[in-house]
C-alpha cells in the first residue's frame, strides 16, 4: 500500500480538509488513465461533485458505481438501486446495490484505476463500507489500482458493541469488527486488505488520500447528510443505538422529519410523546407504522447524543409483555447484533453494564489489531 502524505493547503489552517479537497495528491496519479468512481452525493470537492470535477480536469471518467441509496443519494434505504446514464454528463452508472453488490470483470474492463469516496457514519451494518469491502475484493481479483479519498468518520471518537461472529456475516456486517468500529474508510480499507479480510487470493493496489487536520478525539459534523435518513449530528450519533429497533415493531422516525432521533410503537405505554409516520418519496417508502399513532420518546431532548448504549432497546423490551410483539425480526436483529449472544443476554434479563462488560476482552483485542492501520491520532 501506498500512502500520500504532507499537504501544502494545510500548512496554515487547522481546518479538517477531505481526501476529496487535496486535488494535488490525487490528479497527477490518474491524468491519462481511464477511471471507475465508487461515489455517491457526498462526494464532493467543495460544493463540487467529484465526476464533476475530475471532468473539468480532463480526467476520464468512464464508469460510476452507485451504493445503496443512488448515485444521487435519492433513493431509500433497501431501495434496489438500478443501471442508468447519469444525466448531466453521460456516464454511465452501474448499480451495486440491485442484484449485483460487487463490480463484476465485466463492468471492471477497460477501467485502469477505481477511486472509492463516499461519507461513511462509523457503524458496521451501514453499507457503504460492505461496499467498500466488495470493491477490495473486486480491484484485487482484477489487477486494478485503488484509491481512496478519506473523510473524517462522525462515530470515530470510541469503539464499542459486540465484534461481528463467524456465521453471522452479510451486507449489513462482512468483516469481523465492533458496532462502533472507530475508523475512517481508509484505515478500514487498510485492515481489510491487510488481515486478509477479502476472498482475493492477493492484496489489492491500495492508494490512501487522507484526511488533513483530523483527530479521533476531534468532533466532526456532516457538511452533508450520508443518506436520507441521517439528516443531522444527532441522528447520526444516536444512529448505532438505535439500528436495532429496526427489528422491531418500534418506529426509529422513517417517515417523519425527525428519524433516527424518536422512538414510538403502537403501545400507550411505550412513552407520551406521539408521531405519525408517512410515507416520503424517496426518504421512507412504506415506513413502519405508517399513518399511525406512536407512542415513545423524543430523544432530541437529549442534553446530548449518547455513545452506544443498549438502554433504549432493554427499556422498550421490558415494556412489551409479549416479547414477539416487540421484537419482529429475530434473525435480522441478530444480523445487526453480529450474533445470536446478545438477544440471549436481554432475554435472561443482563443488565446493559454486565453485557458491555463481557464484551471488553474481544474489543481490547480488536482495538490492539486496529492500531496497525491508524492514519490520524487516536482517541487514547
Amino acid at each position: 500500500m501506498f500512502l500520500f502524505a504532507g499537504c501544502n493547503l494545510a500548512a496554515n489552517t487547522n481546518k479538517i480538509i477531505p481526501g476529496a479537497e487535496q486535488p494535488e495528491k490525487y490528479l497527477p496519479v490518474i491524468e491519462n488513465k481511464r477511471v471507475g468512481l465508487v461515489v455517491n452525493h457526498t462526494s464532493l470537492v467543495g460544493d463540487v461533485h467529484l465526476a464533476d470535477f475530475l471532468l473539468s480536469k480532463n480526467i476520464k471518467v468512464a464508469k460510476i458505481f452507485a451504493p445503496e441509496h443512488g448515485f444521487r443519494g435519492d433513493a431509500s434505504a433497501g431501495e434496489e438501486i438500478k443501471d442508468g446514464v447519469d444525466v448531466k454528463t453521460g456516464i454511465p452508472v452501474l448499480s451495486l446495490y440491485g442484484q449485483t453488490k460487487k463490480p463484476t470483470p465485466a463492468h471492471l474492463k477497460n477501467i485502469d484505476v477505481v477511486i472509492f469516496d463516499i461519507q461513511d457514519v462509523g457503524c458496521r451494518f451501514y453499507t457503504y463500507i460492505s461496499t467498500l469491502h466488495l470493491v477490495i475484493e473486486a480491484c484485487a481479483e482484477n489487477n486494478i489500482p485503488l484509491i481512496v479519498l478519506d473523510r473524517p468518520n462522525p462515530n470515530g471518537d470510541y469503539v464499542a458493541g459486540p465484534v461481528l461472529k463467524p456465521g453471522f456475516e452479510s451486507f449489513v456486517g462482512m468483516d469481523p469488527i465492533p458496532i462502533v468500529h472507530g475508523c475512517t474508510v481508509g484505515e478500514l480499507a487498510q485492515m481489510i486488505n491487510g488481515e486478509n479480510w477479502h476472498k482475493a487470493a492477493v492484496k489489492c493496489d491500495l492508494q490512501i488520500i487522507p484526511v488533513q487536520n483530523y483527530t479521533h478525539s476531534a468532533k466532526y459534523e456532516l457538511p452533508v447528510n450520508p443518506s436520507p435518513n441521517l439528516p443531522n449530528y444527532l441522528s447520526v450519533r444516536l444512529y448505532p443505538s438505535l439500528c436495532f429497533f429496526e427489528a422491531t415493531s418500534v418506529s426509529v422516525g422513517r417517515g417523519t422529519d425527525f428519524p433516527f432521533q424518536v422512538l414510538g410503537g403502537l403501545n400507550k405505554n411505550l412513552g407520551d410523546f406521539q408521531f405519525i409516520p408517512e410515507n416520503i418519496p424517496g426518504v421512507a417508502v412504506n415506513p413502519l407504522n405508517e399513518g399511525k399513532v406512536c407512542y415513545g420518546v423524543d430523544l432530541r431532548l437529549l442534553n446530548e447524543a449518547p455513545k452506544f448504549t443498549l438502554k433504549f432497546f432493554i427499556d422498550f423490551y421490558n415494556k412489551y409483555e409479549n416479547k414477539s410483539d416487540f421484537l419482529t425480526r429475530e434473525n435480522w436483529f441478530n444480523l445487526l447484533a453480529g450474533n445470536d449472544m446478545l438477544i440471549a443476554q436481554i432475554r435472561k434479563g443482563k443488565s446493559e453494564q454486565e453485557i458491555l462488560e463481557a464484551l471488553k476482552p474481544e474489543l481490547e483485542k480488536y482495538k490492539s489489531m486496529r492500531k496497525k492501520y491508524l492514519l490520524y491520532p487516536d482517541f487514547e
